[in-house]
């Protein structure tokens, strides 16, 4: 092979958090088999180290941003920033899994290593600059998600909960693929750049083009769970192992979401006129069913899955926008709801007891009073889902709304805030049940929170307060990095 075809270092570089973690993931299979009973517990931490290791080294990638194979790929500030993310969401996972799996007697290696390449697979798509490895970014999250989905082989919840995602997911990456299709037909390239070039240059089919934009919608949006294809996400969500709920919830989406920005404001951005509209009618739907259904919920799961789909449309709402600060707008909130969802799961996966038995919403009753630090975290990562001053959910929201003002979708922001105060009564709702009701036989009999719930409380705590009092460092980087030519 000529020397000009080998990767360089700093490509090799740019690639490095992607390499640790699927080499991370092939230790932990081959470790397993050959570990005692005793040993293979520490895979767990392995895994962790792991993903610390990934972290450090998107970090560092950072330092010397650029293209790599073949300009397949790019490290960029969005790039980085989505890196960061989905591995601290899976640094959180790790930690709330640990407690989860030992009480339910399933800890094993295949669930670390299922973890550490669906990441890989999230981070191969915040740094796809070629829908060719778009699709392949996907689909390595994907595949291992639906395996996590059904980890629990004998709980017929998650079995049905897997089944359903791997085929609807199946059904939905059929139609990305096909769009992906017909933008090689029109623009005779599957880089992101080229597509633009053409699109903009008039070279590709204008309706074409829009059609392709159209099917791609629809993986997207599944992906994200958005509306009308959310259809998904509650039924996976109440019955996925709750660690893998609030995975799902967090790291998945925020990575499609990253792939859908980044391909929708570059490839797309000269036909963003015709695919504005669709955005944003999804964006309305979304919060709409998402909240409304989340009325009529009493399980504590399902009603974090509604709330899921409501908190996509308001992101969708930033995307509408079709602008720098609307795309800034866009990180930020994911980087917020990712430390508030991935909190409240865990709380949910401490009540729910062995085999999920308690994941009613009037199980937490009188939580307050036998487990006051619990309830105050629930508490902190409740008032940040509806918004509330001093929390990162506020300045979250604050940026989405005010990036779909700034674009001239009054009438949008009016219908987000509206959806917004609608969410506050299920949310207000838990709140009144921890803090008002008696203790009940589930909150009497809980156990001592294990050392790695209490990480997977804190640390979430601590970063939505930083974010709702100190904002804009955070934000300052998002809008430097939004900027995609």
């Amino acid at each position: 092979m000529p020397a000009s075809l080998w990767p360089s270092w700093a490509e090799m570089l740019r690639f490095l958090p992607e390499i640790i973690l699927t080499v991370a993931g092939t230790l932990i299979m081959m470790l397993e088999p050959v570990l005692g009973s005793r040993s293979r517990r520490g895979l767990g931490q392995f895994a962790l180290a792991g993903l610390s290791a990934a972290l450090a080294a998107a970090v560092v990638a950072d330092g010397s941003p650029g293209p790599a194979f073949s300009n397949m790929l790019v490290v960029d500030g969005f790039a980085t920033f989505f890196r960061v993310l989905v591995l601290a969401v899976g640094i959180l996972t790790v930690c709330s899994s640990y407690p989860y799996l030992n009480r339910e007697g399933a800890s094993s290696g295949e669930y670390w290593a299922l973890l550490l390449f669906s990441i890989t697979g999230q981070c191969v798509m915040a740094s796809a600059n070629e829908l060719i490895m778009v699709f392949i970014g996907i689909e390595i999250s994907s595949i291992s998600s639906y395996v996590l989905a059904g980890y629990l082989r004998d709980d017929k919840r998650a079995n049905e909960a897997a089944l359903k995602y791997f085929l609807l997911g199946s059904f939905a990456t059929a139609f990305l693929l096909y769009g992906i299709a017909l933008v090689y037909g029109a623009a005779k390239s599957t880089n992101l750049a080229v597509v633009r070039a053409a699109v903009e240059k008039g070279e590709a089919p204008l309706l074409l083009v829009g059609i392709a934009a159209a099917l791609m919608f629809v993986g997207f949006a599944f992906k994200v769970s958005g509306a009308p294809f959310q259809m998904w996400a509650p039924d996976v969500y109440q019955g996925a192992p709750a660690p893998v709920s609030a995975f799902l919830s967090a790291g998945p989406k925020a990575a499609a979401f990253a792939v859908f920005l980044r391909v929708f404001m570059t490839a797309f951005q000269g036909v963003s006129d015709r695919w504005a509209p669709v955005v944003w009618i999804s964006a309305l739907l979304s919060m709409s069913i998402g909240n409304f259904a989340a009325l009529r919920q009493s399980n504590l799961k399902r009603m974090l899955a509604y709330s899921s789909i409501a908190h996509a449309g308001y992101v969708l709402v930033a995307m509408a926008a079709r602008s720098q600060s609307g795309s800034a707008a866009v990180m930020f909130y994911l980087a917020a709801y990712a430390l508030m969802n991935m909190g409240a799961f865990a709380v949910v996966a401490h009540v729910a007891g062995k085999g999920e038995r308690y994941v009613e919403i009037q199980d937490l009753a009188g939580l307050a009073q036998r487990q006051p630090l619990t309830a105050a975290a629930l508490a902190v990562f409740l008032l940040s889902l509806i918004g509330v001053p001093l929390t990162g959910g506020f300045f979250g929201k604050f940026y989405i709304f005010k990036a779909a003002l700034e674009s001239r979708l009054i009438w949008l922001a009016v219908l987000g805030l509206l959806n917004s105060a609608v969410a506050a009564y299920y949310y207000l709702r838990i709140l009144v049940v921890m803090y008002m009701e008696e203790p009940g036989e589930v909150t009497n009999g809980l156990g001592p929170l294990p050392l790695g719930l209490k990480a997977a409380l804190a640390m979430p705590v601590v970063g939505l307060l930083v974010l709702g009092i100190f904002p804009s460092g955070l934000l300052d980087y998002a809008v430097k990095s939004a900027k995609f030519w």
